[in-house]
């Protein structure tokens, strides 16, 4: 059975950082890339960042491009998302997901249709 189980959300104040965690169970970790998306209230799910099998490229939204980085422990079975400078903007359910065949030349990663497993979601709360 795959798991995948977010961790490390919270309230945090405007400037502050969180550093997010996703661990996984039941599958082959490295053979996955890892996405993290997140739903604000009232909004849908959108893409925030992702990273390869081996970690060599790396994307992100425009919108958390320079305070976020996804980054990925194979031994682990781990990806992480570290957030600095968080805005009021940022707060939503941040969650993970396992892609197993991405695809690099339409921008795949961008799509919640193209990720296999999901986790369960944490809540950054960012006050001003």
């Amino acid at each position: 059975q795959v798991q995948l189980v977010e961790s490390g959300g919270g309230l945090v104040q405007t400037g502050g950082s969180l550093r997010l965690s996703c661990a996984t169970s039941g599958l082959t970790f490295s053979a996955y890339a890892m996405g993290w998306f997140r739903q604000a209230p009232g909004k849908e799910r959108e893409f925030v960042a992702h990273i390869t099998w081996g970690s060599r490229t790396t994307y992100y939204a425009d919108s958390v491009k320079g305070r976020f980085t996804i980054s990925r422990d194979n031994a682990k079975n781990t990806v992480y998302l570290q957030m600095n400078t968080l805005k009021a903007e940022d707060t939503a359910v941040y969650y993970c997901a396992a892609d197993r065949l991405p695809t690099y030349f339409d921008a795949g990663y961008f799509r919640e249709s193209e990720y296999d497993y999901w986790g369960q979601g944490t809540q950054v709360t960012v006050s001003s």
